[in-house]
């Protein structure tokens, strides 16, 4: 089940705040000391005495020259220097050094040339925070409240690329849908990281990456074991659904609502309401997608409760016996 919380990653979102970038100051310029000359050269200013001279001599500059900027190049020296040590699999392809923490430890975001990027903290060892994470993080804080402070959050353009990492993973799960929306939401049980995939017209998906590759679950699974996904409405279902009712008798159902009752080794079975009213099936669904067998909710009573999204007719009440 997800652990839509998020605890870890919005306890880190904080504590980036708490040390939020603060640029370098730069070193005060001393104050002009009152007994020192404006203009040397001016003989209306020479001394009279030798003592007198001596007190007037210009004193030696304890101003400093404040420290040159690291360039971009250094700086992306350093973010991959981080990333390296971090043990983060990121070829740095751009960075930036938004500031320092509350302890003046140096913060740096680098993109990646793949996958996301990342905020970087330079302690001992280096702290690395995900940016689809953060991005999730502030998604997930936003919901609840929409001026909700949600901390340090990458701001490099190359990291705002969520869509298309997240949609990239989802393809190579098996998502064959055009994919319009996809964030992080939370961790599952086994403290992976869980993400939501919209699809444009049918059925989105959660995502999870886990020991043996991606685990992908459409919405209508997730639905079936108490789960919301955001990006995927009842009419998206619906509309993914209804073509696998093609060819069957069920064929002329405006499908206006479907769920996932169950499966067994034989397939899947889902319950689709039909526009027209008291009307729907239950369909079984092989484990390659296609339909084969549908049953009318009239006569399907006892296949897995029954339907329930179509309320059945009513049962005409037995004829009473002859006295």
């Amino acid at each position: 089940m997800l652990n839509r919380n998020l605890l870890a990653v919005i306890g880190t979102a904080f504590a980036l705040l708490m040390g939020q970038a603060a640029p370098a100051a730069a070193q005060q310029e001393m104050p002009r000391s009152p007994d020192t000359p404006g203009n040397l050269t001016d003989p209306n200013t020479a001394p009279t005495r030798r003592g007198e001279a001596a007190s007037r001599m210009p004193r030696r500059s304890q101003r400093q020259a404040a420290p040159a900027a690291p360039t971009p190049e250094q700086i992306m020296a350093e973010a991959q220097a981080q990333v390296t040590a971090a043990g983060l699999g990121c070829q740095v392809t751009g960075a930036s050094q938004p500031g320092v923490t509350a302890e003046q430890v140096k913060i740096y975001e680098a993109a990646c040339a793949t996958g996301p990027g990342y905020i970087l903290i330079a302690s001992t060892p280096p702290q690395s925070f995900d940016c689809l994470e953060l991005a999730g993080t502030a998604y997930t804080a936003r919901l609840r409240d929409p001026a909700a402070d949600v901390g340090q959050q990458c701001a490099l353009p190359a990291n705002q690329n969520g869509l298309a990492v997240i949609g990239g993973w989802a393809r190579e799960a098996g998502a064959a849908c055009t994919i319009d929306e996809a964030v992080a939401i939370g961790k599952s049980d086994q403290n992976n990281i869980v993400y939501e995939v919209g699809c444009a017209g049918v059925d989105g998906y959660w995502l999870e990456k886990v020991a043996t590759g991606w685990k992908l679950q459409d919405c209508l699974q997730v639905a079936s074991v108490g789960g919301t996904c955001r990006f995927t409405t009842t009419q998206e279902q619906a509309d993914g659904f209804e073509p696998k009712l093609a060819g069957t008798e069920a064929s002329a159902c405006d499908v206006s609502q479907v769920r996932l009752m169950g499966q067994n080794a034989n397939g899947r079975f889902y319950e689709a309401k039909c526009a027209a009213e008291g009307e729907g099936f239950i369909a079984r669904v092989n484990t390659e997608g296609a339909t084969q067998q549908v049953y009318p909710c009239a006569t399907a009573q006892r296949i897995g409760g029954g339907c329930t999204l179509t309320p059945a007719p009513a049962v005409a009440p037995e004829p009473a016996p002859a006295e």
